[in-house]
């Protein structure tokens, strides 16, 4: 079938839901593709780049359409774009149903199958298409840009001749992937970074990737993603307040906020009152991703960069996203690539609309002349994020002493019982061994414990290139293969090069494992 991309009518957008490479992806599937002119200029895509990956360059969007079968784009269509699409065709974009009920019935009455990129199921399988956690992760990273660029000093500290300069400190208030991916370019960036999400099992991913979790001292929270596709549900009317509490503590600490909850399809919940604005430092920034949706800051103003009267700067761009249009655009490419080949199971250019299959029936808003939103629930769940683990009742320096006391004692038993056992069974050998191997055993004997003490302690990640460098030096025994390799019998011979041939490989074969191992562990 033939794909097209309009050109997005929508002021400002850079984005382009077809970029080259992801054009020759959907020629493989059978597909012909087309583009409006100039749809990626905005992205860096020349009309020639799209020439040169055999794509039709049509001159505008009415050509465009009223040559393609299946229509593609980022933002939600507008209603003069929707009135020229045709029956029965297909147009795979952004639609928020729940935003646009009169866009919805004109998909209808018009007869097109509209696949909504913004509905797409947050299952496994689904993951390759999930257009929001895309364009979240590229926002989340480009907030920390813009924090960057509008905050005064450095985020890493520094000790210089001039004087010294402390780390910014962030903080990220929801953790998902908005979240997730502006704590690791704060913390790349050297940055004192803490974050918040009202669901408690996800503080080890915050503490795995360097940031703080702000932990609240709520017994009755009870979040689970699972419910809500992936996302946190509303919290309590008591437990939201103490989280406005705890941030009313953190205001005066932070040099940066950047806040993304949002649930969509719902309004922005507000999370940072224009008190904790007031208490913050002048020359603060809060960077607002759900500024689109109203804000999590009472005081942001979508699409504009404010200054309050203590001097906060509060960003409240809507297309953080559209700011880095080329990488946008090839993983919004990527999403659409990953649909179609999903549409298109046989890989020959025939679009099949399997309403059975979990991941079309979701995103799949109108089909064949009715509206199919909401969908069922999918057959397969939202996985949820594994439940916290108890944290350990800390111990008192009184326990924690008992407790060494204790372990100390627990390991001299173990070592005198070894060394008892041990010197039974050497008392044993001594009576019924001849001399000359007795004093052989007793080394024997003595490397083995050695040897036992010295690994014991040695931590499992290090146990592989542990054996490793230990193979490689037991191979001493090829000094032995050497000197019987002179002597005069054949079969002599023949045994001492097949173990000097077997040494050989365990000595440098054991140092390049352990090479290998070692350098898994050092930072680059």
């Amino acid at each position: 079938m033939k794909i097209g991309a309009l050109k997005e009518s929508y002021e400002g957008e850079a984005r382009v839901s077809v970029t080259p490479s992801s054009a020759v992806h959907l020629q493989k599937l059978g597909h012909e593709v087309h583009v409006e002119s100039g749809a990626g200029v905005r992205a860096g895509f020349s009309d020639a780049a799209y020439e040169a990956a055999g794509v039709t360059v049509q001159p505008n969007a009415a050509a465009l359409i009223g040559a393609v079968d299946v229509v593609v784009k980022v933002r939600a269509p507008s209603e003069g774009e929707l009135r020229q699409m045709r029956r029965s065709q297909t147009l795979i974009s952004h639609f928020w149903p729940a935003q646009n009920p009169d866009l919805l019935e004109l998909a209808r009455e018009q007869g097109v199958t509209a696949i909504a990129m913004d509905m797409v199921p947050r299952i496994s399988r689904a993951q390759k298409m999930d257009a929001l956690s895309s364009m979240a992760n590229i926002a989340g990273y480009r907030a920390v840009i813009e924090a960057a660029n509008n905050f005064g000093r450095f985020f890493t500290g520094q000790v210089t001749a001039a004087g010294k300069v402390p780390p910014a400190k962030v903080l990220v208030v929801g953790a998902g992937v908005a979240g997730l991916a502006a704590i690791g370019a704060a913390v790349s960036l050297g940055a004192q970074v803490y974050a918040f999400d009202v669901r408690p099992e996800v503080a080890e991913q915050i503490e795995s990737m360097g940031a703080e979790f702000v932990y609240l001292d709520f017994q009755d929270q009870t979040q689970d993603g699972a419910a809500t596709g992936g996302y946190a549900a509303p919290s309590s009317p008591e437990f939201r307040e103490k989280q406005l509490e705890k941030f009313r503590e953190l205001a005066p600490d932070m040099d940066i906020v950047i806040t993304t909850a949002l649930i969509p399809g719902r309004d922005a919940p507000k999370l940072w009152t224009g008190d904790m604005v007031a208490a913050m430092k002048n020359g603060s920034v809060i960077i607002d991703l759900a500024a689109e949706r109203g804000g999590n800051c009472d005081l942001t103003v979508p699409d504009e960069r404010v200054v309050t009267e203590n001097g906060v700067i509060i960003i409240g761009y809507t297309d953080f996203p559209s700011r880095m249009g080329a990488q946008a655009s090839e993983l919004y490419g990527n999403n659409i690539r990953h649909m179609l080949t999903d549409l298109t199971p046989g890989k020959d250019g025939i679009i099949v609309q399997n309403m059975e299959d979990d991941v079309i029936r979701g995103a799949t808003v109108t089909f064949d002349g009715d509206v199919t939103w909401p969908p069922p629930p999918p057959k397969v769940q939202a996985i949820a994020a594994a439940k916290p683990r108890e944290k350990a009742r800390e111990l008192t320096p009184e326990e924690k002493r008992e407790k060494e006391l204790a372990d100390f004692r627990a390991q001299t038993r173990s070592q005198v019982t070894m060394l008892v056992v041990g010197a039974v069974l050497m008392l044993l050998v001594g009576v019924f061994a001849p001399a000359s191997f007795l004093s052989h055993f007793i080394v024997f004997v003595l490397s083995v414990f050695v040897g036992f003490q010295v690994i014991w302690n040695v931590s499992h990640s290090l146990h592989t290139p542990l054996m490793a460098i230990t193979n490689a030096i037991s191979s001493i025994i090829i000094v032995g293969a050497l000197l019987q390799i002179g002597s005069g019998g054949w079969l002599v011979v023949l045994l001492a090069a097949l173990s000097v041939l077997m040494a050989g490989v365990n000595i440098f074969g054991g140092f390049l494992v352990t090479r290998r191992m070692l350098a898994m562990f050092q930072k680059s």
